[in-house]
């Protein structure tokens, strides 16, 4: 049962000003096998804006926004063998999010020269 939707939508610059400027928001925000795949591409601040906008979009799909007992940086965009994007919960965070019942999350990212999007559809057991 789909149990949450989520969307968000930023601009790429406003994610290269955090990481430039803001000592730690790069490592408070993205997991290790985040920067490492964002710092390999061409266009690293666009992949790093499209994973935020994941992040955002599944706390929007939660219903609740960030919330106590969860990381942005344990909410990870990782891409399975085919380059399908998906998230995965980690430490904390997944434990937070094991009493919900969540069964599936589904992501969709997007990004072009100024903005990034994702798309999270959260699915439940009834």
């Amino acid at each position: 049962m789909i149990a949450g939707l989520g969307i968000d939508l930023i601009e790429i610059e406003r994610v290269a000003s955090s990481i430039s400027k803001e000592a730690g928001f790069r490592e408070l925000v993205f997991s290790k096998k985040e920067i490492d795949y964002c710092e390999a591409k061409t266009n690293r601040f666009q992949h790093y804006a499209a994973r935020f906008a994941a992040k955002e979009a599944f706390f929007k799909a939660l219903g609740t926004g960030w919330m106590g007992g969860t990381a942005f940086n344990e909410v990870e965009v990782s891409n399975d063998d085919k380059g399908k994007p998906e998230l995965i919960l980690l430490g904390e965070t997944k434990k937070s999010m094991e009493s919900w019942g969540i069964i599936k999350i589904s992501l969709s990212l997007s990004h072009l020269a100024t903005v990034a999007s994702a798309v999270v559809i959260i699915e439940k057991q009834l």
